[in-house]
C-alpha cells in the first residue's frame, strides 16, 4: 500500500508462518494450498504445505482447512471523526475493519466539521497516526461545508494528503459546479467520487419507491433519482476527460448507464455495497431501521442487475458504505431514523453466504472485487506475492456465526445483517505488515504454537 497517503499507528512487524492454508489471490494466479512465511512484515516465502520452518522468534498458525486471501480494501467508510465520536471513531472503525478482514479503508469527509480544508485534514491524519489499527486514507469534500456551491481548495487538500474528493451524503446538484470541480481536478489530481441523487426526486423518501412503500404508506425514493444523475455526470466526465467514481450503485438503470458510459470511453468506475447485493426492499416490511439507508434497498430485479454488474466488471469494486449510528438515533420510527448501516465486520461473510454459496458468483470474483478499491485511488492493490508487504486475511469458510451475538468491534450496532447466520469467519488480519486482528478462538483452539 502507498504509505504516503495512508495513515495509521505503527505496530510490531509480523513474523509468522501461516501453514497449509488454501491461498487464493486472483492477481497472483494463486489458487492452491501453501505455506506463507511472513518475515519483518513482508511476505518472505511461499512453499508447499509443511515445507517451510516457522520463524525463530515468531509464531506458527496451523491454517489447514482455512483460506488465505489478500486483505480487503474498502473505498467508502464513515469513521465519524471529527465531531461524532459517539457513533464511531478512528480506533473503533479500524478495529471493525480489521475484524472484517480489511487492511485499508478510505474515509468520507461528511464529518463535523467537514473535511474541507487542510487544517481539518491535517488533524485527521495526525489522529490516524495515533489511533488507526490499519491504514486509513481520507477524501476531502468537493464543496465547502458540503453546500454544493463553493469549491474547496482541492490542490491544497491533495498536497495535504487527500486521496480524492467527494460530497458523499449529498449530491453535487448543480451541473456547473461539478463541471468546475472536474476542471479543477486536472490541476489537483485525485479522483472525484459522487453520491448520485436528485433531491427534487428523492425529496423526503425513506425507502425505495415501489409496491412495498405503497403498501407501507412510506414516502419513496425512485430509482431514477440515482440513474439520471449518473447519466448527467457521466456525460460531464467524458466531456471534460475527467476521472470520476460512482458510489453505491443501487438499481438496474444505474448499471446500464455506467456500462454505456464505459463503452463510450468515459473514465469512470463504480462500486456496489453488500446490502444492495444481498437484500431487497421486501425486508423493510419489518420497519426495522437497520434497513434504512441511502440509496435504499431496491427490488429483486435491481439486486440481480447489480450482481451481474459485479460479475462482468461494469461494477469495479465492493464498498461497504459503513455508516454507524448510535442506538438512540436508530430506535425511533422508521421515517425519523437516520440513513445508514454498518458493514465492515460482515461484508465478506454476507457476500460469501448469499452469493458464493448459492453459486451466484465465484469466490475469486468476490476476493478480486473486495480488493479492487485500492487501485481506484492510485494505491497498491494487496497481493500475496514474495516481497510484497503482508496484507492478508485468514478465513474459515466453514465457520458460521450469528451477527451481533458476541457484540461488535464497531461502536455502533446498526448492522442490516444483525441476527443473521453467516458463513466465513475471519480468524486473522495482517495489515501493512502488522497483525491487526486475531480471533481469540484461534488461540484458544491451540492453533498458535
Amino acid at each position: 500500500m502507498d504509505q504516503h497517503r495512508l495513515f495509521h499507528r505503527t505496530g510490531p512487524s509480523a513474523d509468522l508462518l501461516v501453514r497449509g492454508a488454501h491461498v487464493l489471490d486472483p492477481r497472483s494466479d494463486l489458487d492452491e494450498t501453501h505455506d506463507v512465511l511472513i518475515r519483518d512484515g513482508h511476505i518472505a516465502e511461499l512453499g508447499s504445505p509443511g515445507s517451510l520452518p516457522g520463524p525463530e522468534d515468531g509464531e506458527t498458525i496451523d491454517a489447514s482447512g482455512k483460506h488465505a486471501f489478500p486483505a480487503f480494501v474498502d473505498p467508502h467508510v464513515h469513521l465519524r471523526t471529527p465531531g461524532q465520536e459517539y457513533k464511531e471513531d478512528i480506533e473503533t472503525g479500524t478495529a471493525a475493519a480489521a475484524t472484517g478482514g480489511f487492511c485499508a479503508v478510505i474515509a468520507m469527509p461528511n464529518t463535523a466539521p467537514v473535511v474541507d480544508n487542510a487544517a481539518v485534514l491535517g488533524s485527521l491524519t495526525a489522529t490516524a497516526r495515533r489511533e488507526a489499527r490499519l491504514p486509513v486514507g481520507f477524501l476531502a469534500s468537493i464543496t465547502r461545508g458540503l453546500n454544493g456551491e463553493e469549491l474547496t481548495e482541492m490542490a491544497e487538500l491533495a498536497e495535504a494528503g487527500a486521496l480524492g474528493f467527494t460530497d458523499d451524503g449529498k449530491p453535487v446538484v448543480a451541473a456547473g459546479t461539478l463541471r468546475k470541480a472536474l476542471q479543477y481536478q486536472r490541476l489537483s489530481g485525485g479522483v472525484i467520487a459522487l453520491h448520485e441523487e436528485d433531491p427534487t426526486l428523492s425529496r423526503d423518501g425513506a425507502m425505495h419507491e415501489g409496491a412495498v412503500s405503497a403498501r407501507l404508506g412510506l414516502a419513496g425514493i425512485p430509482s431514477v433519482s440515482e440513474s439520471t444523475m449518473i447519466a448527467r455526470d457521466a456525460a460531464l466526465t467524458q466531456y471534460e476527460d475527467a476521472r470520476v467514481h460512482f458510489q453505491h450503485l443501487s438499481c438496474a438503470e444505474s448499471v446500464r448507464t455506467v456500462a454505456e458510459a464505459k463503452q463510450a470511453g468515459a473514465r469512470i468506475s463504480a462500486e456496489a455495497c453488500p446490502h444492495h447485493l444481498t437484500l431487497t426492499d421486501d425486508v423493510v416490511r419489518t420497519l426495522d431501521s437497520r434497513f434504512k439507508m441511502n440509496p435504499p434497498l431496491r427490488t429483486e430485479a435491481d439486486r440481480r442487475a447489480l450482481i451481474q454488474g459485479l460479475r462482468s466488471g461494469v461494477i469495479d469494486c465492493v464498498a461497504t458504505d459503513h455508516a454507524p449510528h448510535a442506538r438512540h438515533e436508530k430506535e425511533v420510527p422508521f421515517e425519523e431514523a437516520p440513513m445508514g448501516t454498518t458493514g465492515l465486520e460482515t461484508a465478506f461473510a454476507a457476500l460469501f453466504t448469499e452469493l458464493v454459496l448459492p453459486g451466484e458468483l465465484e469466490l475469486q470474483t468476490i476476493v478480486e472485487r473486495m480488493t479492487a478499491g485500492a487501485a481506484l485511488y492510485g494505491l497498491a492493490t494487496p497481493r500475496i506475492t514474495v516481497g510484497a508487504p503482508a496484507n492478508l486475511c485468514l478465513i474459515d469458510l466453514e465457520a458460521s456465526f450469528e451477527v451481533g451475538a458476541d457484540g461488535y468491534a464497531s461502536r455502533s450496532e446498526n448492522c442490516c445483517f444483525h441476527g443473521r447466520t453467516l458463513h466465513g469467519r475471519v480468524l486473522l488480519t495482517v495489515a501493512a505488515g502488522t497483525v491487526a486482528f486475531r480471533e481469540r478462538m484461534l488461540a484458544e483452539a491451540g492453533a498458535l504454537t
